[in-house]
C-alpha cells in the first residue's frame, strides 16, 4: 500500500512487507498477511483519523483480492488456507534450520527464520496456534535475533536449539535493514503464554518431521549483497514407506465414520495436496497413508 503506517501501527509493519514481497510469488500468502495485519489493526487503534483511513483502504484491498482469487480454494476454504500458510512458513523455518544445523550463517537464513515466524502469526487469523506452532514461531523469532546480533558482534553462533538462560527476542527487529537490539524483555502481546522473565530452553524443541528442507524449498529468500554465504547443498529426500496393507484399502467390517472422521480425512487430503504443491513427496505420502487408515478402520 502506498499510504504510510501510522506509528500506532507500527506493530504489523512486516507483516504488511511480507505481503507486499509475496504479491506475485504467492498472492494466498500475501492476502492473509493482510488479513492478519487488518484484523491486528483494527485491535490496536481503530478511532484515530489515520489509522482508520488505513485501514479502510486495506480492507478495500483484501476486497479487490479476495475477488480476483475468489476460484483459489485457499482464500475460499478455511481448511485449505490454514494448510497452504502452515506449509509455506513450515518449509521456510525447514530451510533456515537446516542452513542453522550446517553452520552456514547468513542474511538469508536470517530472514527466513524471522519471515517464518511472521506468518505462524499469521495462522491466528484461522484461530488460536497449536503448542507446536506457538513454539516454532518462538524460536524462530529468537534465532533470528540471536545469529543477527551474533555476526553483528563478530562471534560465532550456536547451532540448533540452545538453552535462551532467560534472553527473548527483540519484537521490533527489523530484518529488513538488520536492525536488531539486543534481546529484552518479550512484548506482553507476543509471548503470552510466558510470565515476565521467565526462562525458557528450546533444547528440547520438536522440529518437524524432516527437518533439512529439500533444495527446492519455496521460500523464496531475497538476494542480499555485500555479505557473501556459502551455498546452500542439496539435501536428499526421505520418501516414507508406504504401509503395504494400505495398497488395496477397503473399509473394514462394520466401521461407523464420525462427522469428525470425514472433516479429519479431508484435512489429511487438503494437507496432501497443498505439501504436492511444493513438491513434498514424503510429507504428501505421510498424510494420504493417515487419510487411508481413518477411513478404511475409523482410527488414526
Amino acid at each position: 500500500m502506498a499510504e504510510a503506517l501510522p506509528p500506532q501501527l507500527r506493530q504489523i509493519q512486516h507483516h504488511l512487507r511480507t505481503g507486499q514481497e509475496h504479491e506475485k510469488r504467492d498472492p494466498v500468502v500475501a492476502y492473509y498477511c493482510r488479513l492478519y495485519a487488518m484484523q491486528t489493526g483494527m485491535k490496536l487503534d481503530s478511532k484515530t483519523p489515520e489509522c482508520r483511513k488505513f485501514l479502510v483502504k486495506l480492507m478495500d484491498q483484501l476486497e479487490t483480492m479476495k475477488k480476483e482469487l475468489g476460484d483459489n480454494e485457499s482464500i475460499s476454504q478455511e481448511l485449505v488456507g490454514h494448510a497452504h500458510i502452515e506449509n509455506y512458513a513450515l518449509k521456510m523455518f525447514l530451510y533456515a534450520d537446516n542452513e542453522d544445523r550446517s553452520g552456514r550463517f547468513h542474511k538469508n537464513m536470517i530472514k527466513s527464520f524471522y519471515t517464518a515466524s511472521l506468518l505462524l502469526d499469521v495462522l491466528s487469523v484461522f484461530g488460536e496456534l497449536s503448542e507446536e506452532n506457538f513454539q516454532h514461531r518462538k524460536y524462530a523469532k529468537w534465532k533470528a535475533t540471536y545469529i543477527h546480533n551474533c555476526l553483528k558482534n563478530g562471534e560465532v553462533p550456536q547451532s540448533g536449539p540452545i538453552g535462551m538462560e532467560g534472553e527473548a527476542y527483540d519484537d521490533e527487529y527489523d530484518v529488513e535493514h538488520g536492525a536488531a537490539s539486543q534481546p529484552s524483555q518479550p512484548s506482553p502481546h507476543v509471548l503470552p503464554r510466558d510470565g515476565p522473565g521467565a526462562n525458557t530452553n528450546f533444547s528440547n524443541i520438536q522440529i518437524p518431521p524432516g527437518a533439512h528442507a529439500p533444495a527446492n524449498t519455496p521460500a523464496e529468500v531475497p538476494h542480499f549483497t555485500g555479505e557473501p554465504s556459502n551455498p546452500v547443498q542439496p539435501v536428499p529426500r526421505n520418501i516414507p514407506v508406504v504401509d503395504p496393507s494400505l495398497l488395496n484399502a477397503s473399509q473394514q467390517g462394520e466401521v461407523r465414520l464420525t462427522p469428525e472422521d470425514y472433516t479429519r480425512a479431508q484435512k489429511y487430503c487438503k494437507y496432501a495436496g497443498s505439501a504436492l504443491q511444493y513438491e513434498d513427496v514424503g510429507e504428501a505420502i505421510q498424510n494420504l497413508q493417515k487419510a487411508l487408515k481413518l477411513l478404511t478402520t475409523g482410527r488414526e
